[in-house]
């Protein structure tokens, strides 16, 4: 039994020593138990229940197999959502519209109404385009909104406002109007024509004129404008050319936040009421890099506006560059800090004018007008608070009160009268500042006349030429 017991206990030394000798071996070479431990780790498969005994620090380093995008990917960003297209364009040509110049039909006034629509509920930013190279003859029509903001109206064509009476049923204020919109821009190189000659009463239009057809039937007697923004804010209109419009070329009624920039506008001088720009209830207006030709005001601001800026623009022909007529058939005028700059005025009836009604109310004050260039210019200085487009008015007492008004750096030529000031007796036009005005008579047929002013308080700063003793 004894012997048995030692035997089996030098049976076990034997193996102990057998270990040790296989372990050490294994020890001085590193590389191949690191591989090995690397292969037979990748036929495994990791298990679910306890983790395995940690290895010695020094195979550990070498052993851990390296992750790969097949077993463990790494997370990729969320995809984008299918089916929405971001900054769209809508051509009209794409919903029906002809563009021959020729074509007048419902079709033709839909597709402009459908691509406004599309552009108009598109997620932002989108745009409808009336494409170069094509002339569309379209009737009255409105783009309303709301709509989703910073929806351009890309205008490279030309559009056409029909010559026919039936077009225009009884009568309509506007022919291309823009209601209720927040930021929106019309841009281009393109034409809106208003064949307006066959409304103008000037017989020479009627009779011969190169780019309309002959008058079929006898249109209404109200005379639409060409473009009109209604209750809009954040609007620009850059680029684009407004001519021959029926009566006033562009209007900005109610509006907040507008931008004009780089227009043309252009109608003869004889045109009648074919005003360039018309402001009325509006506030925030820039009015800048503007070339205007025309047959009334280039610019008129009416009541309810304030904050206009204008800043170089070129006038002319036209009556200039107007504020009013304010308090017309007795009512209350409001406008105030209106500031013009730069501004180049040839042959124009007026320069830079005031007028208002007999009978009105409330004021118009804060106006600066500064480095305004005249040429041939009858009478480049006005106040008129005694306007009347009738041959005679009634007189009244009322009057709409002037203030806070400034003329620095006007200088020209002009061929009837310098500067007219003539205010109310009743609301004397007050705050009246002059300075720097340089004015030479025209060498023209017929009487030049002196400086007139009528209850008008101001100060004159500097020597003028003409000299202005009539100032009070």
């Amino acid at each position: 039994m004894a012997n048995d017991t030692g035997g089996l206990r030098g049976l076990v030394a034997i193996l102990l020593l057998v270990m040790f000798i296989a372990t050490c071996g294994s020890a001085r070479d590193p590389v191949k138990y690191s591989l090995a431990n690397q292969n037979e780790g990748s036929k495994r498969k990791p298990s679910n229940s306890n983790p395995p005994p940690k290895p010695s620090p020094k195979p550990n380093m070498r052993s851990k197999p390296k992750p790969t995008l097949n077993r463990e990917p790494t997370p990729s960003p969320t995809p984008a959502p299918p089916a929405i297209k971001r900054g769209s364009t809508f051509s009209v040509l794409d919903y029906g519209a002809k563009g021959d110049g020729v074509t007048e039909d419902t079709e033709q006034w839909q597709a402009f109404l459908d691509a406004w629509g599309a552009a108009c509920h598109h997620e932002a930013p989108s745009a409808m385009l009336v494409p170069s190279n094509r002339e569309f003859l379209v009737g009255p029509i409105s783009f309303s909104g709301p709509c989703e903001p910073n929806i351009v109206f890309q205008l490279d064509g030309t559009i056409i406002a029909p010559t026919s009476a039936k077009a225009w049923g009884t009568g309509r204020l506007q022919w291309l109007e823009f209601r209720v919109l927040e930021q929106v821009k019309i841009q281009g190189r393109g034409t809106i024509e208003g064949r307006g000659s066959v409304w103008w009463s000037n017989t020479q239009y009627l009779l011969s004129n190169s780019l309309d057809t002959k008058l079929s039937g006898n249109l209404p007697h109200t005379r639409p404008t060409a473009l009109r923004f209604y209750g809009s804010s954040k609007v620009t209109v850059t680029g684009i050319t407004i001519q021959n419009s029926q009566q006033c070329h562009l209007k900005f009624d109610s509006c907040q936040a507008v931008e004009v920039s780089g227009v043309t506008i252009s109608s003869p001088g004889d045109s009648p009421n074919t005003d360039g720009i018309h402001l009325q209830n509006s506030v925030g207006v820039t009015i800048r890099n503007a070339d205007m030709a025309c047959g009334d005001d280039c610019i008129s601001i009416q009541t309810g506006c304030s904050n206009i800026q204008i800043q170089n623009v070129k006038c002319g022909p036209g009556h200039g560059i107007s504020i009013g007529g304010l308090g017309k058939g007795n009512t209350q005028a409001a406008v105030s800090d209106v500031t013009v700059q730069n501004a180049d005025l040839v042959g124009t009836l007026t320069g830079v004018r005031i007028k208002t009604w007999q009978g009105g109310s409330g004021y118009a004050k804060g106006f600066r007008f500064s480095n305004i260039k005249v040429s041939q210019v009858m009478t480049p200085i006005v106040i008129d608070q005694f306007y009347c487009e009738q041959t005679k008015c009634k007189n009244q007492t009322s009057a709409v009160a002037l203030s806070d008004i400034t003329y620095d750096g006007v200088v020209g030529t002009y061929t009837v009268q310098p500067v007219r000031l003539a205010c109310s007796d009743s609301k004397p036009c007050s705050g009246i500042h002059l300075s720097d005005i340089q004015l030479q008579g025209a060498q023209q047929r017929g009487k030049i006349l002196d400086p007139f002013c009528w209850k008008a308080f101001g100060d004159i700063k500097g020597p003028t030429e003409p000299p202005i003793h009539c100032l009070q």
